[in-house]
């Protein structure tokens, strides 16, 4: 998991060359609406670009994790499946659902049932390296993603420049990354840890807490702000030095959600005594996002050494997969 990491900002690239040499045709038809089907390593990258894009893209875009598609995916819409492995089982039942409506359909996958079936249907789909545990491959699945979005011409091809410069960004900062990313692992070991961040970067923030859930075998939770100011803040009123409330600080925070946020910190630092702040780097949404997601990447495995444990080893998830099996 360390190599896989250490190698993010090169798949960047290698994703981005990917992308440049993929064929999406153009849907000469209008989209009324876009879902993005994935799970796990794979879904959240539908998340992510969800709300990289949604103040330029004027059709309602929704990520689903589940098996069964909303009522409204009809012929007008397009279905954009993300599955690393091609054989996710509530992907590919979304994905089916969406050829019998007469959906649109696009896959992002290394290989699988997902590639078979585009190919037997004459669907578009990118192929990605595979072979890797998914969430390692967010570098592939993303990009791909964005790169779906801008050769249909929903958005700008400067979200792939912004792309490029996050890229830079890492490899520039990787010691400052290693360093911040120890500390945070340090500051999370033997807590539990709650992660906080603006609306906009909620899929990072739910990317950082399956990273820890999964690299580090490490329970954890996240919130938004302002939400949490509506319920969760209260329930601080049991909170104590058992909790690391993290705060993912981006400055492009709406000025409202950046004065809760000070004040929601306060709050909470006087129940906890500590906080930890890791403040986004970068001059646009995706390249903060690129950032935050490195840091706690490293994090994630950092803190699997601090409680020695295998940041690869799946043995809860590939137990429910064989007992899933058994019920066909």
């Amino acid at each position: 998991m360390k190599q896989l990491i250490h190698d993010f900002p090169t798949n960047m690239i290698d994703s981005l060359a990917i992308g440049a040499a993929s064929e999406i045709r153009k849907i000469t038809a209008n989209i009324d609406n876009i879902t993005i089907c994935g799970m796990g390593g794979s879904g959240i990258g539908g998340k992510l670009v969800s709300q990289w894009i949604q103040h330029e893209l004027t059709i309602p875009v929704l990520q689903l994790n589940d098996y069964n598609l909303p009522a409204y995916v009809k012929a007008n819409s397009l279905v954009i499946a993300s599955s690393y492995s091609g054989n996710t089982e509530e992907t590919m039942n979304a994905v089916r659902q969406a050829k019998e409506r007469g959906a649109h359909i696009i896959g992002v996958s290394s290989g699988g049932e997902l590639l078979a079936f585009c190919q037997e249907n004459n669907y578009d789909c990118i192929i990605v390296p595979g072979g890797n545990p998914p969430r390692s491959a967010l570098a592939f699945s993303v990009i791909q993603l964005v790169t779906i979005f801008v050769k249909l011409g929903l958005i700008s091809s400067e979200r792939l420049n912004e792309v490029k410069k996050a890229q830079g960004l890492l490899v520039n900062d990787e010691q400052e990354i290693h360093t911040i990313g120890k500390q945070l692992a340090q500051f999370l070991f033997e807590k539990v840890g709650i992660i906080y961040s603006a609306p906009e970067y909620e899929g990072v923030a739910v990317r950082a807490r399956q990273q820890f859930n999964e690299n580090s075998k490490y329970l954890a939770w996240t919130s938004v702000i302002p939400e949490m100011n509506h319920n969760e803040l209260v329930g601080w009123g049991g909170g104590d030095d058992r909790f690391a409330p993290v705060f993912l600080y981006t400055e492009d925070m709406d000025p409202r959600n950046k004065l809760r946020y000070t004040i929601t910190k306060s709050i909470i630092e006087k129940k906890t005594g500590i906080s930890f702040e890791v403040i986004a780097k970068g001059d646009s949404l995706i390249e903060r996002s690129f950032y935050l997601i490195n840091v706690v990447d490293w994090a994630s495995w950092y803190l699997s050494e601090l409680r020695q444990v295998d940041a690869v080893e799946i043995v809860s998830i590939d137990f429910l997969k064989g007992e899933l099996s058994k019920f066909k």
